[in-house]
């Protein structure tokens, strides 16, 4: 592995540490409360992070796996505990550092959803595990708001 690559799931891993430490120590009740308009609760955001970023990301579009896309909303875990939840974000996780581990830097993904983003895409896996570090902390600050409007706690990090 690279001396970039490394950096950079050094980086993406602070961002998934970061989503997990957020949500630490919330019961079952307090990961499916909803406390914004919008209504998504902390669980149905890490179903999203597993689904449409960690699993889209890297194992559809990096590695060409479009049969792994998981039709509907992501965002809800309603039927699901969130032991498993919490998991599943654990194991696409892994999953997708086994591709980024396997992936030249400068490989462009093996599938695009077309249909998806119109004009816009990433060029090579560089600038896809890029794309994933800005969406995970953009989701890790959301989650450190909810935790604050659920329980007061703050959590931060200092590296």
């Amino acid at each position: 592995m690279s001396s970039e690559t490394g950096a950079l799931l050094a980086s993406l891993g602070d961002q998934r540490k970061h989503i997990l430490g957020a949500l630490d120590g919330l019961d079952e009740d307090a990961l499916r409360r909803p406390v914004l308009p919008s209504g998504w609760n902390c669980l149905g955001l890490v179903r999203h992070l597993s689904l449409d970023v960690e699993r889209l990301w890297f194992r559809v579009v990096t590695a060409g796996r479009p049969d792994l896309l998981v039709p509907g909303d992501a965002w809800h875990a309603d039927d699901q505990p969130a032991a498993a939840v919490l998991d599943g974000y654990r194991q696409e996780i892994a999953a997708a550092d086994a591709v980024i581990a396997a992936t030249p830097l400068d490989r462009a993904p093996a599938w695009w959803p077309d249909d998806a983003f119109g004009d816009w895409r990433l060029a090579d896996l560089r600038e896809t595990i890029l794309h994933v570090i800005t969406e995970t902390a953009t989701h890790a600050g959301h989650l450190d708001a909810a935790r604050e409007l659920l329980d007061g706690h703050r959590w931060l990090v200092l590296t």
